[in-house]
């Protein structure tokens, strides 16, 4: 059947945290989710990003342009259309964004249109994801930091929770000890977002290790190759270096494996071009034989991740999993650990409550 795409609508929503957040080398106090919505053969796809309310113009702009009127069946091609139009303004940051949003609010149409969950359509392979809680964020309270990562582990059964750390490198050894003694046994990640030298980074892993830690993430920029391949050769073992979340093409991606920069790699559907990005993405990993972990937006990565081989979890970010309950019918809850997509709803399974939204439209 042909189904073309017959509208391109986008909107921003910029909604309030619930305090003050931060991390190694940003402060931040609202979060703006851009939505994409196509509409074709009576059906609508939705998806969106996590990036700058000017995506939500482009969508109407250019990026739309590239995929009216084009089959909605055929992602692949709409997907390289949209990389296309973009050339000459540059495809990552913004634009990856609003592609991302597009190629995700397709790949909804596309299973909306044939009737079945999108991981019906992408072949799921884990009937559901294992999350770790993340948050921790340095702006909080070591009682507000015990509280957040305690339940996790205790109300959602998570396996791993993740901390910030890196605006205050001195406080960070006491901060983690403080997580440790608030989750017993459970794994603990920590996520500097870039903001450490090389030394300074080598040596709070030689201390986190005293506390179990067991991922580190963005020790140094994700742009130094050699210095995260450096630490990942120098820190204690077990613990992993991941990186990634900053990723827009393949290439990005590639030149991490490539330095051996990284034990994980992360990805983020929400910024790598989408479904098709984040399956290309997971292509690299088989291929690379390393670990793959999605950044963020746990409604949006639900289904492709349960496609995805050599998926090992997914970030139940503090404020992703806030707003998209928010904002969102059929956003996913966490119960032992995991979850798990509703089969009993066709594509990626959400709805936007449109009055709930309204009141944080930009």
């Amino acid at each position: 059947m042909d189904a073309p795409v017959t509208a391109v609508r986008a909107q921003a929503y910029t909604v309030p945290t619930d305090g003050l957040e931060a991390d190694g080398t940003f402060t931040w106090d609202s979060t703006t989710l851009v939505i994409a919505e196509l509409d074709a053969g009576g059906m609508t796809g939705i998806g969106y990003t996590y990036t700058d309310a000017c995506a939500a113009q482009l969508i109407r702009g250019a990026i739309g342009e590239a995929v009216l009127h084009r089959d909605a069946l055929d992602v692949r091609v709409a997907w390289l259309a949209m990389h296309r139009r973009v050339r000459n303004m540059g495809r990552s940051g913004i634009a990856a964004t609003a592609i991302s949003a597009v190629d995700c609010a397709l790949w909804d149409l596309k299973a909306k249109l044939l009737d079945v969950p999108l991981v019906r359509l992408l072949g799921a392979m884990r009937p559901n994801i294992a999350i770790y809680g993340s948050g921790g964020f340095t702006s909080y309270s070591d009682a507000r930091l015990q509280n957040q990562l305690s339940a996790w582990v205790e109300d959602n059964g998570c396996r791993w929770v993740k901390m910030k750390i890196g605006s205050e490198p001195s406080r960070d050894p006491q901060r983690v000890r403080a997580a440790r003694d608030a989750i017993g046994d459970a794994g603990l990640f920590v996520d500097a977002n870039g903001a450490l030298t090389q030394k300074e980074a080598l040596a709070c892993a030689q201390v986190f290790a005293q506390y179990g830690v067991e991922w580190f993430e963005e020790p140094v920029s994700s742009d130094d190759l050699d210095g995260l391949s450096a630490l990942r050769q120098a820190i204690p073992a077990p613990m992993q270096v991941a990186a990634g979340e900053y990723g827009y093409t393949l290439d990005d991606f590639r030149h991490l494996l490539d330095a051996r920069a990284v034990d994980v790699l992360q990805a983020d559907a929400s910024r790598c071009g989408g479904i098709t990005g984040f399956l290309d993405m997971a292509a690299l990993c088989e291929a690379y034989h390393t670990p793959l972990s999605a950044h963020c937006a746990p409604a949006l990565h639900l289904h492709v991740a349960c496609a995805a081989p050599r998926f090992v979890h997914q970030e139940w970010f503090h404020d992703h999993v806030r707003l998209e309950a928010m904002l969102f019918d059929g956003a996913p809850r966490a119960s032992d650990g995991v979850i798990a997509p509703d089969l009993s709803r066709p594509g990626c399974g959400l709805e936007l409550r449109r009055a709930d939204a309204q009141a944080y439209a930009v």
